[in-house]
């Protein structure tokens, strides 16, 4: 078996010598070897984990909650680069959304304010406008046209930052799709999520339902209807199970 020393690890990694002597000390990741003098030797299968960990790194998980996942003994490194795999797309979207936002930034701040029109409010959403007719059959119109009211008071910077967020949220989400959804780091993803819906919807309109229960009928979509299981236009109804039942189980036990 080929061993790489901590100095050569560091270098193929990209990472310094005092990062891997702290993830050995945290049990993130250990040398496969300690010889006599001391040294750090490490195998074929620490690089591969130490990928992962960078990787997860990458998607702004703190070294506790990549530890835990990394420790689950339902861990599988295959569908994990999957998942990462989806989850750097998102980001990319993410990315190129957010340069969007910094140029209607820029316009507002040279005093050209950009108003949210009402397609843009809908253009993130399964079919775009089709969406609002839906939303007014389920949630009514005034509680349908209270939340576009709020979303165009923000102006087209804080819309898309707003979106921004929702992209960032499902990344994470995305990564953790192996995970127990009722652990607590998959929770407290889902309580961002939560708090994103809400921005949506807006306070007012919030305030005025049994969010529980709103939020367990949105969670039911991503079983029932297809265009919110699409990730980069491919089907995922695995991600939507997950989604559902931690969404779920974060209204049974988080919404008043």
């Amino acid at each position: 078996m080929r061993h790489y020393s901590v100095n050569k690890l560091a270098n193929l990694a990209g990472v310094s010598v005092c990062t891997l002597h702290h993830y050995d000390r945290v049990g993130l990741l250990k040398p496969v070897v300690r010889t006599e003098a001391k040294y750090r030797l490490y195998g074929e299968k620490e690089l591969i984990r130490l990928q992962q960990i960078l990787f997860y790194k990458e998607l702004d998980f703190s070294l506790d909650e990549i530890l835990h996942i990394l420790e689950d003994p339902e861990f599988d490194t295959l569908k994990a680069l999957e998942s990462h795999k989806l989850a750097l797309q998102a980001q990319q979207f993410r990315l190129s959304k957010l340069l969007l936002t910094i140029d209607k930034t820029i316009s507002t701040l040279k005093g050209k304010r950009v108003m949210v029109t009402n397609e843009e409010l809908y253009e993130g959403f399964p079919k775009g406008r089709e969406y609002r007719q839906e939303a007014i059959e389920k949630y009514g119109q005034e509680a349908v046209e209270s939340s576009e009211a709020k979303l165009q008071q923000m102006g087209k910077a804080g819309f898309e930052e707003l979106k921004a967020d929702q992209q960032a949220i499902a990344q994470k989400l995305t990564a953790m799709v192996d995970l127990d959804p009722t652990s607590l780091v998959v929770q407290q993803q889902i309580a961002r999520h939560y708090a994103n819906i809400r921005g949506f919807w807006g306070e007012e309109v919030c305030q005025s339902k049994d969010m529980a229960k709103a939020y367990k009928g949105l969670a039911q979509l991503y079983l029932d209807d297809a265009r919110f299981t699409s990730q980069n236009g491919t089907e995922n109804p695995a991600y939507g199970a997950f989604l559902h039942n931690a969404m779920v189980y974060f209204a049974d036990t988080q919404i008043q």
